[in-house]
């Protein structure tokens, strides 16, 4: 009976496998199932996981770029000159390798499910927790109707339960524009100006704004403007992955 038992059980994960296969949305190689043959090991295989590229370099406080000063208090070059309005920035890791393939996965694939996930490197990215509220980036109602969710609100909501702070969303995006990530560095600023609005709400609180990844630094730039210019004590940003 046991061998019969054993075998049917083999017979039903090798139909489950044909019948419901899923991929690592990295290396889109098949992942294993669960042990109890029920089920998909995640979405995104250890390998793939354990290979995404960390920043362990100093980075640039206002934008999180690494680059190659004694230490992350320090300010790139770039940001010498032009700093983004914010007591600091921080990023996981670079927007590059199995890290650009999730990233994508979430933001274009439907793979909202790797909020929780994502949301763990954010956590511990975090400089610091003094923060009343956590604020998603905005997506203009006419683009997240399209997509479904706006991923940055997602990440928010995912960070809020492991931090405890909550999430309020004090940041609206009154049109729609040209997606950022289809425009050279120079026309970043241009496209992003005059964008946001922010609620009167953010008088006085400590923002966290919350993004899946920063590239110019322009959209947290125009973001942290708009809540500054409602008298916000003190705004930082932290994001999944640095563009490089």
């Amino acid at each position: 009976m046991r061998v019969f038992a054993n075998a049917l059980s083999t017979l039903g994960r090798e139909a489950l496998r044909i019948v419901l296969p899923s991929w690592c949305v990295a290396c889109r190689r098949e992942l294993p199932l669960l042990g109890d043959g029920i089920g998909r090991a995640g979405s995104v295989c250890s390998d793939c996981w354990s290979a995404m590229p960390k920043i362990t370099a100093p980075k640039c406080r206002s934008c999180a770029m690494p680059w190659s000063g004694d230490n992350s208090g320090d300010l790139c070059f770039q940001c010498m000159v032009d700093p983004l309005p914010v007591a600091w920035t921080e990023a996981w890791g670079r927007y590059a390798g199995s890290l650009e393939r999730v990233l994508h996965a979430l933001k274009f694939e439907r793979h909202d499910f790797l909020d929780d996930q994502l949301a763990a490197l954010l956590d511990e990215a975090m400089r610091d927790r003094e923060f009343d509220v956590i604020v998603p980036v905005p997506m203009h109602w006419l683009r997240q109707r399209r997509r479904g969710y706006n991923q940055s609100e997602l990440l928010a909501r995912a960070l809020s339960r492991r931090a405890g702070i909550p999430v309020s969303l004090l940041l609206a995006k009154r049109r729609g524009g040209t997606p950022q990530s289809t425009l050279a560095r120079a026309a970043r600023a241009q496209n992003v100006r005059d964008v946001f609005h922010a609620s009167p709400a953010a008088k006085g609180k400590r923002i966290l704004i919350v993004d899946d990844i920063c590239t110019t630094g322009e959209t947290l730039r125009a973001c942290a403007r708009a809540l500054l210019r409602e008298e916000a004590s003190r705004v930082c940003a932290v994001a999944i992955a640095k563009a490089t």
